[in-house]
């Protein structure tokens, strides 16, 4: 009998952004009880009902369809509500994950970051604080 070992390598992908004000959809959408269910199945974590809005740099938008590539867990909405793509992630050494809402005229250079804390004040974030968010492919 011939066993063949595989070593599968995952590479990692750095988005960087600068923080921006959000206008509290994400919050909303978190605060949803179908959505927590989800992320809590899927993440293993209660999520701070909030997001951190990232402005992603020109450089970090040509990575930014990797996220396709990777592992995500798609929320399938309610009635009256839009899809949304979660990838896990990582900020520092704190888990996380990216959230893709699937809205017409979402801007296209924005992602949201869920974590089971308040991430700005856990890591004292303030709007314009550059941010690296790395997931892996």
């Amino acid at each position: 009998m011939i066993t063949k070992k595989f070593s599968y390598k995952l590479k990692k992908i750095i988005l960087k952004g600068k923080i921006i004000a959000g206008q509290g959809e994400g919050a909303k959408f978190i605060n949803l009880s179908w959505v927590r269910e989800k992320i809590q199945e899927s993440l293993q974590f209660n999520p701070f009902a909030g997001t951190l809005n990232l402005l992603l740099s020109k450089e970090s938008m040509k990575n930014k369809y990797l996220l396709k590539q990777t592992q995500n867990i798609r929320i399938d909405p309610a009635k009256g509500f839009y899809e949304g793509t979660i990838i896990p992630a990582m900020i520092k050494n704190q888990q996380c994950a990216i959230v893709i809402p699937h809205v017409k005229n979402y801007p296209k250079d924005v992602i949201e970051i869920i974590a089971p804390v308040n991430l700005r004040d856990n890591f004292k974030f303030k709007d314009g604080d550059e941010v690296l968010v790395y997931f892996f492919i």
